[in-house]
């Protein structure tokens, strides 16, 4: 009986305290008071090679920081995937089918995004994506 009570104790306190302080989602659903509510940009690119390189047919993102970010991207020729470091996506893309990529711009700055194949990058394949806070 002893126990019982100290377990709810426990889950008392674990409720106040996250009361207090705010609950921080590690799903999306809510990170430094932005929720799934947020406005949402949403993009299109394609993803392939021709005789003059390797490319994304999107070379500049720019959202607010805030914003619910929504990239398609569909590879038309070609192995390919798609990497932004600081946001932690690593999306393989395979042939003819859209990808779609999912985050809430939490970070501001300028981030590459490029595709790791060896050579692509360095071939053309890169962008940029600018959240301005």
């Amino acid at each position: 009986m002893k126990k019982e009570f100290i377990f709810f104790g426990v889950l008392i306190l674990v409720v106040v305290v996250l009361s207090i302080f705010g609950i921080k989602s590690l799903n999306g659903n809510i990170v430094d008071g932005v929720t799934s509510e947020s406005p949402l940009k949403e993009f299109a690119m394609d993803s392939f090679y021709d005789e003059n390189g390797v490319w994304f047919s999107l070379k500049e993102i720019n959202v607010n920081k805030g914003d619910r970010v929504r990239i398609k991207v569909t590879n038309i020729k070609g192995k390919h995937d798609f990497i932004i470091d600081e946001y932690g996506i690593n999306e393989i893309t395979p042939l003819n089918e859209e990808v779609v990529i999912e985050f809430i711009a939490d970070k501001t700055g300028e981030f590459v995004y490029y595709c790791s194949v060896p050579g692509h990058r360095e071939k053309g394949q890169w962008g940029t994506l600018t959240v301005s806070g």
